[in-house]
């Protein structure tokens, strides 16, 4: 490990962060700070409001419990991973690139000098992406790609190393994969229960035309109300496949 986060000023990992870092030196300050901004709250924020989308949309399909639970899971899988981060953090102890290398970066925003890998910021964006992408391929590419973006932005401001975003990356698509079968068993049964009281409106949309990709005949009935829990195990969505859109 020691080997792989070295941040000597012969390492790969610091001659990237110079180099990206170094682009912010030719572009005009307004433009850096946009970047700075996007690159600490903008994407996050972002990658937040496609969970609203995709959200609204699981809500609409004929299966929307199932649905919505798995964007139920994108999101807490998201803050999962940042509580694992936290010891990860603590027993690598990396320094940032600013405070290994004082005074040889343009660093774009005040950030404290708290452990570098892995990066909080590419550990949520990458865990929404995936969660996503298990539910809907155009959702989850969006989000892949809001997720990349984050990951240049915090080498381009000064405050991660690339491979503090790769651990991050990585962080956030084993957690969403290795804990989503014991994560949906949870979650599908809580929203198909939860239809049937009054949060039932966010769970299942109130009537109204039916997703296109919801996997059913069109001109089937659409009910107002959550759709009944299947008597016998099988009879409804799999909890397994994830609604593949």
């Amino acid at each position: 490990m020691a080997t792989l986060l070295a941040d000597g000023s012969d390492s790969i990992d610091w001659t990237l962060v110079s180099r990206i870092n170094g682009f912010a030196r030719d572009l005009p300050g307004w433009l850096d700070s946009v970047l700075s901004f996007l690159g600490e709250y903008g994407v996050p924020l972002a990658s937040v409001l496609m969970l609203v989308v995709a959200w609204n949309w699981a809500r609409r399909r004929e299966d929307a419990p199932s649905a919505v639970a798995g964007v139920l899971w994108a999101g807490l899988a998201s803050g999962i991973a940042l509580v694992l981060n936290i010891p990860v953090r603590a027993i690598v102890q990396r320094p940032r690139p600013f405070v290994a290398h004082p005074g040889q970066l343009d660093l774009l925003t005040n950030h404290q000098a708290n452990g570098s890998f892995a990066s909080d910021h590419a550990t949520f964006t990458a865990a929404i992406a995936v969660g996503l992408l298990l539910i809907h391929r155009k959702f989850g590419l969006i989000a892949a790609g809001l997720a990349a973006f984050e990951g240049f932005l915090r080498v381009f401001m000064g405050v991660h190393y690339p491979t503090d975003v790769v651990g991050g990356y990585a962080l956030g698509t084993s957690t969403v994969l290795l804990l989503a079968p014991l994560a949906m068993a949870v979650l599908v049964p809580l929203t198909r229960s939860a239809a049937r009281t009054a949060a039932g409106p966010l769970i299942v949309a109130p009537a109204g035309r039916p997703s296109r990709r919801s996997g059913r005949r069109a001109g089937r009935p659409h009910s107002a109300t959550a759709p009944a829990a299947p008597d016998q195990p099988g009879d409804g969505p799999s909890q397994d496949d994830y609604l593949a859109a």
